[in-house]
Parts: structure tokens; C-alpha cells; sequence
């Protein structure tokens, strides 16, 4: 799937991005440019991919193509880099959509992009961090026992911590599980089981997926 997906990077995601943050209207004031302009991008950014993440659990669309990412049992540093082409594409287009509309450089998006891809390895790892540590680092950025709530295979949680870079989202917007990671915790999605790589490919063309969006 990583290969894959390196290819549709190269032949669309890249162009893509680089095509809305190059041909995108320059409308924005002096003090959103430079150093302050990059950390304003970021912030914005990872409020929006949190939402779009969100999204991705709410619309049934959507989930269907996602939630290739969430079938894996296993969690460690490959499922950050398992999804399946579709949603990278789909990610591809909103980003593009948001990166015109903000006048977003191309210089924020490569360090916001480098950013998420450091985070994703890093919390979808199998880490056990010391308590002490784990508990600063994640009231900054998103950690291991964060995000492993997430791909909990019980809908309430795999339904809530969708944040990718800083932790504070969920707080803010009402989406933190309170359930803690132990060493128990089933990985997965409710109701589905893990498929081939044929079945991971076709999945989200057959139906709805493991199960129907919340309200």
C-alpha cells in the first residue's frame, strides 16, 4: 500500500499540492509571512486535519476508505503509512482546496507535511513510554497511549482522539476519551475483521463499511 501510494504521490498528490500552493491569490497582510506566518500555517493546519480526520469518521463515504487504516490488529509504526489510495487522494483535494483558499506557501505545507508524517510514526508506534514522560509529552502532542485509544476496537473510542500533531484538540472540541491504553486492549474496528490486500483495495466499493457514521 506504501508503494502504491508513493506512486499516486508522485503522479498526482504532489502536482496537486504544489499547484494550489503555487497558483493561489498572494492576499495575505505582513504579519501572517516569515517565521510567524509558518507557525500560524501550522496551527491552522492541524486544526483542519483534525477536522477532516473527524470527518473521515462521520461521513459514511469517507469512512469507507479510512477505515482500511483502522482493520489493522496490529498496531506499530506500519499502520501509519497503511491507507488506502482513495483517502489519499480525497486528502489530496481538500488540502489543495484549503491551501488556495488560505494562500498557504509551499514552504509551510512541506514542513507541515514532514511534521505529520513524523507524529503519525511516532504515536502509532508500540512504545512504552516512562509514565512521568508520556503524561508531559501529551498535554503538548499527540503520544502513543493517545492515539492507540483511538484504534481501540470499541466504536466509542475509535470514534474520538483524532488529533495528529498538538493534543489539544479533542480537549477543545469535546473529542477525548477517557479510557486509558493497556496492555489488553484490543486494536481494530468493532464489528470487522482484518482482510488480504485484494480485500483492502475493493472494501470501500462494496458497502458502507463496519459500521454506519454516528449522528
Amino acid at each position: 500500500m506504501l508503494a502504491l501510494n508513493a506512486v499516486l504521490s508522485g503522479l498526482f498528490v504532489i502536482p496537486v499540492t504544489a499547484w494550489a500552493a503555487t497558483g493561489a491569490i498572494d492576499w495575505r497582510p505582513d504579519w501572517w509571512t516569515g517565521w510567524p506566518g509558518l507557525l500560524i500555517d501550522l496551527a491552522i493546519l492541524d486544526a483542519l486535519i483534525y477536522w477532516w480526520h473527524r470527518a473521515n469518521h462521520r461521513v459514511g463515504f469517507l469512512w469507507r476508505f479510512h477505515e482500511v487504516h483502522h482493520l489493522d490488529r496490529f498496531l506499530d509504526t506500519t499502520t501509519a503509512l497503511r491507507f488506502h489510495f482513495g483517502e489519499v487522494a480525497l486528502s489530496a483535494l481538500a488540502r489543495a482546496l484549503v491551501i488556495v483558499l488560505l494562500a498557504v506557501p509551499l514552504t509551510s505545507v512541506l514542513v507541515f507535511e514532514t511534521l505529520v508524517l513524523t507524529a503519525a510514526i511516532f504515536h502509532h508506534s508500540n512504545l512504552r513510554l516512562p509514565p512521568s514522560i508520556e503524561g508531559a509529552l501529551s498535554r503538548i502532542i499527540v503520544t502513543p497511549s493517545l492515539h492507540w485509544v483511538h484504534h481501540h476496537r470499541v466504536r466509542t473510542d475509535t470514534d474520538s482522539n483524532y488529533a495528529t500533531i498538538l493534543s489539544i484538540w479533542d480537549p477543545m472540541f469535546g473529542s477525548r476519551s477517557a479510557t486509558r491504553r493497556h496492555p489488553e486492549m484490543s486494536i481494530g474496528t468493532e464489528g470487522a475483521d482484518e482482510q488480504r490486500l485484494v480485500g483492502l483495495f475493493v472494501s470501500p466499493f462494496k458497502g458502507r463499511g463496519a459500521y454506519a457514521p454516528a449522528p
